[in-house]
This record gives C-alpha cells, sequence and structure tokens, in this order.
C-alpha cells in the first residue's frame, strides 16, 4: 500500500448514526475518537439543543456527504456513555414525566384551553427544558404566561415551548391502531412521516369512508402509502373500468380493476360476472379496429404489384 493511500485511509472519518429517541430520525456524527464505539452502545453529543445523549445504532462504510453548513464536517461526538451516564439519562427521564405533569396541571390553573402537553424533554446537562404541546386549532397560541411560571418552578434550565403537529402526538403516546395492531405504525418503526392524500386512498379502491381511512391521530393513515406506488404501476397495464374487451367468453365491459392480481372483473351478457387475468382478455375497440382495417380494399391493388388477394374497390360506371 502506498504512503498516499494510507494517509488518505488514517484521516477518514470514522462516522456513525445516532438516535436521540426509540423511533426517531438518524443523526450522524464523527466516532473518530471513539474508534470502539459500536451499534447499541450510547454516546454523548453537542447539539443545538444542547449536549444530549443517544443511542449509536449504525456504522457507515460509506456515509453521505455532511450537512453542517458550509463547515463541511461532521460533528464528532463527545464521549461514549458511562455507566454513571445512563443512571444519570434514567432520572432525566423520571424528572421529564414531572415536568409534564406540572405543566399540565399550570396550563389548567391559567386556564389554558385546548392547549395538551404531550412531552417534556430535558438535555443531558439538565440546562435546557422543551416542553412539547398541540392545540386543536391550527391558530398560534400565547403561552408566555405559561412558559414564565415553569421557568420559575424550573430555574435551573432554560424553559421553550415546541409545538409538534397530531401525528407527533400519536406517535409520542402510543397505544393500538385504529387497525387493530396493538402498537401504531409511528410509535413501532416511523420516523418520518410522508404527505399523505386522498388520492391514495382512490387509487387502491380503499372506501372513502372517514373510518375507514382515519387514523388516530385524525389524519388520513400513514399505511395509504405503503402499496400506492405498487397499485399506480399495476394500473398502468390493466383496462380502465367502462372499457369495453373481449375475453374468453365475449364481449364485455370491465366493472372493476384487481391490480395487486393483476385480475380485471367484466359484466358479461345476461347480467353474468367473470374474473380474467391480464393476459386473457384483449381491448375490444383495438381489436374492431384491426378487423375493419383487414376488411377495408387495397389502394394499390388497382395499380398492379399486390398480392394481397382482396378485391379492388368497384369504380362507378361512366358514360364515354
Amino acid at each position: 500500500m502506498s504512503e498516499s493511500s494510507q494517509s488518505t485511509e488514517k484521516i477518514m472519518p470514522q462516522i456513525v448514526g445516532i438516535r436521540f429517541q426509540k423511533i426517531g430520525k438518524l443523526y450522524h456524527f464523527d466516532a473518530t475518537k471513539e474508534p470502539e464505539i459500536k451499534p447499541g452502545d450510547y454516546a454523548i453529543v453537542e447539539t443545538s439543543r444542547g449536549i444530549q445523549i443517544g443511542q449509536v445504532v449504525q456504522r457507515l462504510a460509506e456515509p453521505p456527504a455532511p450537512s453542517q453548513g458550509s463547515s463541511g464536517s461532521w460533528k464528532a461526538i463527545e464521549r461514549k456513555a458511562t455507566e454513571h451516564d445512563l443512571e444519570t439519562y434514567k432520572s432525566w427521564q423520571k424528572k421529564e414525566v414531572e415536568a409534564m405533569i406540572e405543566c399540565r396541571a399550570t396550563a389548567s390553573k391559567l386556564k389554558y384551553e385546548g392547549v395538551k402537553i404531550v412531552k417534556a424533554e430535558f438535555s443531558f446537562d439538565g440546562k435546557s427544558l422543551t416542553l412539547l404541546y398541540n392545540t386543536e386549532g391550527d391558530e398560534e397560541v400565547n403561552l408566555e404566561n405559561l412558559r414564565k411560571e415553569m421557568q420559575t418552578t424550573y430555574d435551573k434550565s432554560k424553559v421553550e415551548f415546541r409545538r409538534v403537529g397530531p401525528r407527533d402526538v400519536a406517535k409520542i403516546l402510543g397505544g393500538m391502531g385504529a387497525c387493530g395492531l396493538e402498537t401504531r405504525c409511528c410509535s413501532m418503526f416511523l420516523t418520518d412521516f410522508s404527505p399523505i392524500s386522498i388520492k391514495m386512498a382512490k387509487a387502491q379502491g380503499i372506501s372513502l369512508d372517514p373510518t375507514e381511512i382515519t387514523g388516530m391521530c385524525g389524519r388520513l393513515r400513514c399505511c395509504l402509502i405503503y402499496e400506492y406506488e405498487q397499485y399506480v404501476e399495476a394500473r398502468k397495464t390493466l383496462p380502465k373500468r367502462g372499457k369495453d374487451v373481449v375475453t374468453p367468453l365475449g364481449k364485455g365491459k370491465v366493472l372493476d380493476v384487481v391490480p395487486m392480481k393483476q385480475t380485471v372483473i367484466v359484466g358479461l351478457a345476461e347480467g353474468k360476472r367473470a374474473e380474467f387475468l391480464k393476459h386473457e382478455i384483449e381491448p375490444w375497440d383495438e381489436l374492431e379496429a384491426l378487423r375493419r382495417k383487414s376488411e377495408a380494399p387495397c389502394d394499390r391493388h388497382e395499380n398492379g404489384g399486390c398480392d394481397c388477394g382482396k378485391a379492388s374497390a368497384e369504380k362507378p360506371k361512366t358514360d364515354d
């Protein structure tokens, strides 16, 4: 190995992915000074919200480019967490529950209606306390009085409020999903929320009854996007509803499509219905166009040189 390649290898950063919540976004840090750290370990890092503790979930062999502004480098982890750090972390988690209960009581005392305090989060060093909340309406609520009261109670921490959406609320609170799963998808494995539209339900032939497509958060279910692309691709190769087709049982009209099975349900004569695979049917209009073309007289027949075997169109007789 050449000296230049060895030098390049020495300066290659060891990038790890760290999560600060069990089901949360992944953030990348440089773990070069802690080469022994591995997935499952905890690390102390500095973030925009102060000193935090997070769990290492992966080591990246080929990390993406750093996304830390113009610095062009990864922020290094402070150190691998010790047993004492983990005990400190657990104690802060207990205090988070106490802070959340205290904030809810204070909000009730100050007559804040429609404000739901969802969670409290302390930074690892306790210098920051962030209270996550949601409101019933879309309008902003002035929580300055509530912040001042909480700041007085937790005078050693900087108190801040951060509004979260209804999907985040459902994710934090957890519980059974509308589909019957014991744990909601958002609380089990979803780290990001994708945009969901009613079009996704229509493409999959799902009932538009709100009770069928609405999750516990009151928004369209996240699972509507799981198979959406597969349905869109499958539908591209199938005839649309109302299309006339030719089947092994005769001509009929497409009543419905089953994209995942690549079949169509066709209405036949005398009110009969039957399901056919894609390769068993053909578009009636295309077959009809081919039939008419095959029966049409050949334009070149009269000029000779054509062996199509068709009779030319008879020209009307004219008097000399």
